[in-house]
């Protein structure tokens, strides 16, 4: 299969980590990285790798549109606004890793095959790539009244960007908690925990399902299924224990650890993020083959 051509718009930690997943692709060919900073580590990690570099952030591509066609956004909601405006006017689809929330929101084992020909999908957030497929996999079983979900993360996995979206993360995670998890009220909280030596990402679940449909044991094994699906490109994603029932009231437990590419092990919260974008360009890019093909 020939390889689709694919770029990273930011290359901070989330960006540089996308470079070294990115490179290990079978379908997916990492030809630009563009930044604003041309002296940042990842810049010129990209440089020594043999990519184009730009150095003017997604207006460095006007120039050379030919270089991707699929672009990841690995900047801040604010700045993805105008990172939107040009993937669209250069007709490239687009990957929002920022909560910006512009095209719909993306799980890959929830609800990737209904939007493989968006032009702009949005990747959520790291707590809601955590959880979401969780709550998704109860609602199949027993209709969920209430999702809360409490995402734990190493203040050190927290770059300026992840603090300066914070609002923009419970916002964004609670709506998608409801849109794509299926809950009729979400909640989303995220605490960051300064402790040393720094910890893995741990994620809470607090679900309430309609009274009287409780099964446990389907509504455990589909968590079960569902943790199978998301190991497949997270491996270090499972349950620290077995899911507890409280009358109605469901409380799943997970840690993510992650791949330790580019990052420490203990940024799991960015891992996922950065594993979900991959796998989901890597449909895309099937996608694209396929109806060429046809």
């Amino acid at each position: 299969m020939e390889k689709v051509k694919v770029g990273i718009i930011g290359s901070g930690n989330i960006g540089s980590d996308l470079m070294v997943k990115l490179m290990k692709s079978d379908v997916l060919e990492l030809t630009t990285m563009m930044g604003i900073d041309a002296s940042s580590r990842g810049m010129q990690h990209a440089k020594y790798l043999g990519l184009q570099v730009f150095d003017t952030g997604v207006d460095g591509l006007l120039e050379q549109p030919e270089l991707v066609d699929i672009i990841f956004d690995a900047t801040s909601a604010g700045a993805h606004i105008h990172n939107a405006e040009v993937a669209r006017k250069l007709g490239k689809q687009m990957l929002d890793l920022t909560p910006a929330a512009i095209g719909p929101f993306v799980s890959p084992t929830v609800n990737l095959g209904d939007h493989l020909d968006a032009e702009n999908v949005n990747l959520i957030t790291c707590g809601g790539q955590a959880t979401i497929p969780i709550i998704h996999a109860i609602n199949k079983i027993a209709p969920v009244e209430y999702g809360e979900i409490v995402a734990t993360i190493s203040s050190k996995s927290a770059g300026p960007g992840t603090r300066a979206n914070i609002d923009e993360f419970t916002e964004t995670t609670a709506k998608a908690i409801e849109e794509v998890g299926g809950a009729k009220k979400g909640k989303a909280i995220i605490i960051l925990n300064p402790a040393e030596p720094p910890i893995m990402m741990r994620d809470t679940v607090h679900v309430i399902v309609e009274e009287g449909k409780v099964e446990r044991k389907k509504i455990s094994n589909a968590i079960s299924d569902m943790v199978k699906k998301v190991q497949v490109f997270v491996p270090g994603y499972h349950l620290r224990t077995e899911p507890i029932f409280d009358g109605n009231k469901v409380t799943v437990f997970l840690e993510i650890e992650g791949a330790g590419h580019f990052l420490p092990k203990y940024a799991g919260n960015l891992d996922i993020m950065t594993a979900a974008a991959v796998k989901v360009a890597e449909e895309f890019a099937k996608n694209r083959v396929n109806v060429t093909a046809n």
